[in-house]
């Protein structure tokens, strides 16, 4: 199988690091093709044009939409800066996604484009679960990011992983997260 991974982090030494680590050891253990677009470390601009919005996309443009046109799945490894995704993320999503590669309106109803292909949604959070849920923020995570884009553009969301007061956690605690991982991506 073809995997893809979109990975924003901009330290090397952050747990988010290590998830994609593991993750790309993982899915190549098991014989599965793996391609990583680390977002931070390709300076990718995340601003989209003007030309962009009216459909004109460049050449980082297309090769980005390559590389989802050949994958199977899709892992996304990102934190959640502002109960959201990181602007860098939601820049490869307003550009890369685009109208017409993802998604398009046919007689005034939207078509996901990209059925067929598989999602995998993994973050880390300040948080614990507990006080995202007390204020609603656990719902509208997956409404926003699972519902509103990746599903909008016809992926199957199989799995959206995410792990708690990370920056508080413990060795151990990461530890036993990364063997999480492990089993998830065997499952593959």
């Amino acid at each position: 199988m073809n995997h893809l991974i979109v990975y924003a982090h901009p330290r090397k030494e952050s747990f988010n690091h290590a998830i994609m680590e593991t993750t790309v050891q993982s899915l190549r253990q098991k014989g599965h093709e793996v391609n990583v677009r680390d977002l931070y470390a390709m300076e990718f601009q995340p601003v989209i044009s003007s030309s962009e919005i009216l459909g004109s996309v460049g050449e980082e443009i297309k090769k980005e939409q390559e590389y989802l046109i050949w994958a199977d799945v899709i892992t996304f490894i990102y934190p959640i800066w502002w109960t959201g995704l990181p602007a860098i993320v939601k820049g490869y999503i307003e550009r890369v996604f685009s109208y017409g590669f993802a998604y398009r309106y046919v007689n005034g109803e939207q078509k996901g484009l990209l059925k067929g292909k598989k999602a995998i949604i993994i973050n880390t959070q300040g948080k614990s679960h507990s006080q995202y849920a007390a204020s609603g923020m656990d719902k509208a995570l997956i409404l926003t990011s699972d519902i509103g884009i990746f599903e909008y553009c016809g992926l199957e969301v199989l799995n959206h992983v995410i792990f708690e007061s990370v920056p508080s956690s413990e060795e151990a605690t990461r530890t036993d997260w990364l063997e999480q991982i492990k089993e998830k991506v065997n499952k593959l």
